[in-house]
């Protein structure tokens, strides 16, 4: 929230070169903001009493969506790689396989063994099952079988994840479109209710009473009930 849309009685104000103001009123933040020609930010919310800081706001949300940037370039995106065995195969091909998973499992990505059967070799396919057991067993020290080996059509497969690793995985919010039709119609004001023009106001006219078309041109208010649905469609309002 900013300026006029900050509705507490008081806050704790931060200068706009970070030196603490101490607690006040939201008029006195007003005031020393607009003395300095810079908004009034609300940077934490929750706080009591919250806290606001004195900032150039459009400058503020470019350095919130650098940092964003850069956070998300540090965070590591886990790839499932896949490795390829047929029940025939010989023993140079099987430790070049390992070599190939290892290296996946080092870059902290999951590797997936697909032991693959064709025609006849599908009427045996338990018997070729302890392949996967000696290469997760073989891996043991590097890696840990995160799904245990499962029949998938012609195929067995199973999914190793690096042992011990120390990165934490993150889940990035996509992020929440806005109805560019909704966001003309309606704004959110000094008071944060949601104000709304009317429709129909340049349609059809020549049908509608004066009173009618003199009432389309003021904007109202939106039902309490409509407000949680209309954030759906306007989340950054």
């Amino acid at each position: 929230m900013i300026n006029e849309q900050i509705r507490d009685r008081e806050v704790r104000l931060i200068g706009e070169n970070g030196e603490q103001l101490g607690i006040m009123s939201v008029r006195e933040a007003m005031k020393l903001a607009e003395e300095a020609e810079l908004d009034l930010v609300k940077i934490a919310p929750t706080a009591k009493p919250p806290v606001c800081k004195i900032i150039d706001y459009g400058k503020y949300r470019y350095e919130l969506a650098r940092k964003e940037k850069e956070a998300r370039k540090k965070q590591k995106v886990v790839e499932l790689k896949e490795i390829r065995l047929s029940p025939n195969i010989d023993s140079n091909d099987l430790n070049t396989k390992m070599n190939a998973a290892k290296k996946f499992l080092s870059k902290g990505d999951k590797v997936k063994i697909t032991l693959r059967f064709r025609g006849r070799e599908m009427a045996h396919m338990n018997a070729s099952k302890h392949i996967l057991d000696d290469f997760a067993e073989s891996l043991a020290e590097v890696a840990v079988v995160e799904k245990a080996p499962k029949v998938e059509g012609r195929s067995i497969s199973m999914v190793l994840a690096e042992k011990n690793h120390n990165f934490k995985e993150e889940y990035i919010m996509p992020k929440m479109k806005t109805s560019r039709a909704a966001a003309k119609r309606f704004k959110v004001t000094g008071t944060g209710k949601l104000k709304r023009n009317k429709a129909y106001k340049r349609h059809i006219l020549t049908k509608k009473t004066t009173k009618n078309k003199r009432n389309l041109r003021k904007p109202a208010i939106v039902d309490a009930t409509n407000v949680k649905n209309m954030k759906k469609i306007l989340p950054y309002m």
